[in-house]
């Protein structure tokens, strides 16, 4: 049986739908990545715009303006409900860690 799409976020994924919690364009996205993760996560343009459909098509993003090329986008309820499972999967892995690595803060 085939996976799910989204079931998982890649970090390209991840932070794509992160900059779209506020309204911007491709070319804002592939800006703002590098600098929300001070360099060490970017998205290829080839990649930023197949995210971008994919997350239009299964109504994570909706297209907010066209403006000749540029288009804009925004997060959908749903595309938040997916940012907030992945953010709640990886803090449960990072708990995990801290549980196996025997230190004090783990919960």
């Amino acid at each position: 049986m085939p996976r799910e799409k989204f079931q998982t976020l890649t970090e390209q994924m991840f932070y794509t739908l992160l900059c779209l919690k506020d309204e911007c364009c491709g070319i804002d996205i592939l800006d703002k990545v590098p600098a929300m993760t001070d360099r060490r996560v970017s998205v290829g343009s080839g990649t930023l715009y197949t995210l971008l459909e994919q997350f239009t098509e299964a109504g994570m993003i909706r297209e907010t303006r066209v403006e000749g090329r540029r288009r804009s986008y925004v997060l959908t309820d749903r595309g938040r409900e997916m940012l907030e499972r992945e953010y709640r999967r990886v803090l449960a892995q990072a708990a995990d860690y801290r549980r196996v690595f025997g230190e004090e803060d783990a919960t």
